[in-house]
């Protein structure tokens, strides 16, 4: 069953992370998963304002995307974007 991971984050210095969207691609591609959005600038169509970039990328199953996270690969870009925003992962089934 595929897993998602939905990412809302806070961007406060856009140059700052744009060093982690070049090197993400590349490591959510060696785990297996792909990027389904990366939207800047979502609409809101119903309940309070959306202002977080919001990102949704698909893994084949849970155990892809945990090890994606868990990765040094990812850990060191992580450490990369902290500085720069704010973000919350939430880890999903699909259906």
């Amino acid at each position: 069953m595929a897993y998602y991971l939905i990412v809302r984050v806070k961007v406060n210095d856009p140059e700052g992370y744009a060093a982690y969207t070049a090197l993400t691609p590349d490591i959510v591609a060696a785990h297996g998963g792909r990027f389904l959005v990366r939207c800047p600038a979502p609409v809101t169509l119903e309940g309070p304002q959306e202002q977080q970039r919001i990102v949704v990328v698909e893994f084949p199953d849970e155990q892809h995307a945990r090890t994606f996270y868990d990765s040094a690969q990812y850990q060191a870009a992580k450490a990369i974007r902290e500085p720069f925003s704010e973000a919350q992962f939430l880890m999903v089934p699909g259906v």
